[in-house]
């Protein structure tokens, strides 16, 4: 039996206690019913949250689906380890295509859309840019609406098709490995190294919450960073801390970052 009070006195520090407590509600619904229970689309961080709360019942084991083969934001479904069912996630797969003559679109005017339309970006997985358009994943008890809403992007008319999971295309990021001393291994420092800026514009980024580290939103500047976090900056992708290579003779950290396009 999971102590639920535990789990999230486990996550209150972190920020992360209304999410974990929506997951537990999700795990004891499945235990009871000995059924599954599926969650909103989870970023890394949230699957993580995931991990850790089936990780506290017995008899419930989690699985992620996204759709895409290497989907980076999942459902989650906590499974009964004595339900011998099939899984529905609940996805539904979109090809979104505009003139590509007039006008070209990215990630951030998607996304847009949908904030327009009123939507969460709970109810959205992978945004994957492809030849012919835009191929996403959906929650699928909103198809309707995005269905009837999704007609425009910016000022792009668009039309929208509903895709076989079989036809979604694995992304393909390009990566730019970048070499770098800085003074420490701090948030803004690193994060400026990795997107070519000044350590004084990346700190007011930080403050204007511009900024995450692994899918959370930044804390402050002097924050912390070790091999293997992950930060991102608004509209300006994804760099990875890939190696602390130890110090200079300056005193300086040597860092290799990768800086995903």
């Amino acid at each position: 039996m999971a102590d639920r009070d535990k789990i999230l006195r486990y996550f209150r520090g972190s920020g992360d206690e209304e999410l974990a407590a929506r997951l537990v509600d999700l795990a004891e619904n499945a235990r009871k019913t000995s059924k599954f229970r599926v969650s909103e689309f989870l970023d890394p961080h949230g699957r993580n949250v995931a991990e850790i709360v089936a990780a506290n019942f017995d008899q419930i084991r989690l699985e992620t689906d996204g759709g895409f083969a290497n989907a980076e934001r999942c459902k989650a479904a906590f499974v009964a380890e004595d339900y011998r069912g099939k899984l529905d996630f609940s996805l539904i797969c979109y090809l979104v295509k505009w003139d590509k003559r007039y006008y070209t679109l990215g990630h951030r005017d998607i996304l847009g859309a949908f904030m327009g339309m009123g939507c969460v970006r709970e109810i959205l997985g992978d945004i994957i840019l492809v030849p012919e358009g835009a191929q996403f994943v959906a929650d699928k008890a909103f198809a309707n609406y995005i269905e009837s809403n999704l007609t425009q992007i910016g000022a792009a008319n668009v039309s929208l098709q509903q895709i076989d999971r079989e036809e979604l295309q694995q992304r393909e990021e390009k990566v730019k490995i970048i070499t770098a001393t800085v003074a420490a291994l701090r948030l803004d420092a690193v994060a400026a190294a990795g997107y070519g800026v000044s350590r004084s514009r990346m700190a007011d980024e930080i403050k204007s919450q511009n900024v995450k580290l692994n899918w959370k939103e930044a804390k402050n500047a002097s924050q912390a960073v070790a091999e293997g976090d992950v930060m991102s900056f608004r509209g300006r992708g994804r760099v990875e801390l890939a190696e602390v290579r130890g110090l200079t003779k300056k005193g300086r950290c040597a860092v290799t970052l990768k800086r995903y396009m």
